[in-house]
């Protein structure tokens, strides 16, 4: 019972890690009380709605864990409810390797970024492939206009979520938040150098 994301990931050696470092009393009580972070709030589908992309890891037969880097427009992942999101999938090298281990085992775990804000969601959920045979709903989680063909769409069930501090998150920006931050600086660079150039001609002998 209490904090859904700790009682999934702190198993019994990670709580003896804790014991050891002494950082155990403190989750001992963030685990109390009654179930939480285990249903998206408003703070996590707008988190999640920003998007442009996130890291996905599952686990395949020999017991390794597997992490792909899944992109797309932002917003391209869905918040379908307190409990579940979608995805659309592109087709990429064609290695299959998540399909194939989801397969064998429906358990994910995503992570989302913000590296701007130096903020990050770790996701936990169980997850289903939707293929042709729900033209439907693959057809509501494809982005519009798709950036990419759209092999397959995902369904994750989230059992748990929990976010990290922002301790060691360098800021990066993309190239279209670099464009967006510089548009000012660009606008204000134009309208100054058209009042210096006017400023110059009004003060040239003959051109009065």
């Amino acid at each position: 019972m209490g904090h859904r994301f700790a009682e999934l990931a702190f198993t019994p050696s990670v709580r003896a890690v804790q014991e050891a470092m002494g950082s155990r009393a403190a989750y001992a009580r963030m685990e109390a009380g009654p179930d939480h972070h285990d249903a998206l709030g408003p703070d996590e589908a707008g988190f999640i709605a920003a998007r442009d992309s996130f890291y996905l890891a599952s686990v395949g037969e020999t017991g390794w864990p597997y992490v792909q880097h899944r992109g797309g427009p932002p917003g391209f992942v869905r918040v379908l409810g307190p409990r579940t999101i979608g995805f659309a999938d592109y087709r990429g090298n064609r290695q299959y390797v998540t399909v194939g281990n989801l397969a064998h085992d429906d358990r994910v775990a995503l992570f989302f970024m913000d590296y701007p804000a130096r903020t990050r969601l770790k996701l936990l959920g169980h997850a289903r492939r939707v293929g042709p045979e729900d033209p439907a709903l693959l057809a509501a989680l494809a982005p519009s206009p798709a950036a990419a063909r759209v092999e397959r769409a995902f369904v994750v069930q989230v059992a748990a979520f929990d976010w990290n501090c922002s301790q060691h998150i360098t800021p990066r920006w993309t190239a279209a938040e670099v464009e967006a931050a510089a548009a000012p600086l660009r606008a204000r660079i134009e309208e100054l150098e058209r009042r210096l150039a006017d400023a110059l001609a009004a003060g040239e002998p003959g051109r009065r």
